[in-house]
């Protein structure tokens, strides 16, 4: 039988290591300044005393009073932790000791062990934050006092049952190689490209979702988005057809897309490829289905408004709360952020349809992370649960071959509709067509498509004309198509 773990003190971090700590276990924090160390330490004590548990924090470095004061400023209640403060006295400085027969270390090491054993055995603490352990080189005359002084400290603590955490000041002067052979599990944190991350890299008796994870320190604290991570398989959903309520276009689709597929919507700036998407939410909000549309450029406002115009029922979606725009500033957000965001929206809202906009706009708050690999976990995770995907993507090119996108995502998808350009009779038109259907047969010519106030329109099939895809179409024959 397995045993109960225990609460890091944040979700984000308890789901990436399947549950929390493990009892009576050892764990390393490791990192640089500023990522956060001390904050993770306060959470894991808080949690330990909203279960009523004993915790003490032992500092070495900072003092108790700006422990307090950071805490305080992020909105931190620490109310109930103990505090062993060992951290160096103000009136040290202006003091002069010399240690004429023993060393430093030798002299202080004595009193500063008699205070941790005091305070352990008065107390007895279920959890200890030790912050930092490294500190205790300063009490050891060489490297192997220092190791063999922590691991004996680390153990003591473990026989008095305690679950710890603690953290090291590595360096290239001080690495800590050896603080991390001693412990359970280490945890690694990182800042850099304006953005935080989490990795474990080790965790002895269980096991934990691996690679890189998003955090975020804000007011209220630590904020952990783990890496989404697809079911392995989809189970039993049922498949039903989402239409656009455009019959024309429903019937180059032979239906409409099914539900629980991810799908690409792809054209130039401007060829209404989020207007058509509104149109789809709208329907799919008559059939019963709810929708989120995640927007990384155009305001929600803009959105709404236009739909207006062109008569659609959008705005009664939305005051029934069957789609809801969100506006996603890419710059704010990491990706493994969005993703989070994403993941409890749907659930908190029972959400049938995600539509975001665009690829682009997302690729933003990547911060040079591989966008194949993200937007892959994403679509999966949303797809295996049943929930339909669409991806807004946008061409550069006017002109010249047609491509899908310039990520590499069409792989992604079950359903490619594409909107392009044209210029017939000295005028600019545009043209629709489904470029693959995974799930079933669809269409295989294209139609004029146009918007005006009565909405979206789409005509007969362009059966006339020929090079639509590389933008320079021909007709056929000498009768012209007028649609």
């Amino acid at each position: 039988m397995k045993s109960q773990k225990i609460s890091s003190g944040r979700p984000g971090l308890d789901e990436i290591l399947i549950g929390g700590f493990v009892p009576h276990s050892t764990n390393l924090l490791r990192g640089g300044p500023g990522v956060g160390k001390t904050t993770f330490g306060l959470h894991f004590l808080i949690q330990g005393i909203q279960q009523k548990e004993k915790c003490l924090f032992i500092t070495l470095g900072e003092s108790v009073s700006n422990i307090k004061r950071n805490a305080a400023q992020l909105g931190l209640d620490i109310g109930g932790i103990e505090f062993l403060d060992l951290s160096p006295e103000p009136e040290f400085f202006s003091k002069v000791e010399t240690y004429d027969i023993f060393t430093p270390a030798e002299v202080e090491r004595e009193p500063t062990t008699h205070k941790i054993v005091e305070v352990i055995d008065k107390l007895k603490p279920a959890r200890v934050f030790l912050d930092a352990i490294t500190q205790f080189k300063f009490l050891a005359v060489d490297n192997f006092q220092f190791r063999k002084q922590a691991l004996s400290f680390l153990h003591y603590l473990q026989t008095h049952k305690a679950t710890v955490l603690f953290t090291t000041e590595a360096s290239q002067l001080a690495p800590d190689d050896d603080l991390q052979f001693m412990a359970d599990a280490v945890l690694n944190l990182e800042f850099s490209n304006h953005s935080r991350t989490l990795r474990v890299s080790k965790f002895r008796g269980s096991d934990y979702i691996q690679g890189f994870h998003g955090y975020r320190i804000m007011q209220g604290g630590i904020e952990v988005h783990p890496n989404l991570v697809p079911p392995l398989s989809m189970g039993k959903i049922a498949t039903q057809q989402l239409r656009f309520g455009i019959p024309e276009l429903d019937q180059q689709l032979h239906g409409g897309i099914e539900s629980a597929t991810i799908n690409i919507i792809t054209g130039h700036s401007g060829v209404g490829k989020t207007t058509l998407c509104l149109q789809l939410a709208t329907q799919a909000a008559k059939d019963g289905f709810n929708s989120i549309l995640y927007t990384f450029e155009e305001e929600a406002h803009m959105m709404a408004s236009r739909c207006k115009t062109l008569k659609m029922k959008t705005g009664e979606a939305l005051e029934n709360k069957l789609l809801s725009i969100k506006k996603v500033e890419p710059l704010l957000y990491s990706a493994d952020e969005f993703a989070h965001m994403v993941r409890e929206d749907v659930k908190k809202e029972n959400v049938s349809l995600v539509i975001i906009d665009s690829i682009a706009g997302y690729k933003i708050s990547l911060h040079d992370t591989d966008i194949v690999k993200k937007m892959h976990a994403l679509c999966k995770f949303l797809q295996n649960n049943g929930i339909t995907v669409v991806l807004i993507n946008e061409i550069d090119n006017i002109t010249g071959d047609f491509k899908i996108t310039d990520e590499g995502l069409s792989y992604l998808a079950d359903n490619i509709i594409f909107i392009r350009f044209l210029e017939l009779k000295g005028e600019l038109t545009k043209a629709i067509g489904v470029l693959k259907k995974r799930t079933g047969s669809a269409e295989s010519t294209m139609r004029r498509l146009w918007m005006e106030s009565g909405g979206i329109h789409i005509g007969e099939p362009l059966t006339q004309l020929r090079g639509i895809l590389r933008g320079i179409p021909e007709w056929t024959d000498n009768d012209k198509n007028d649609e």
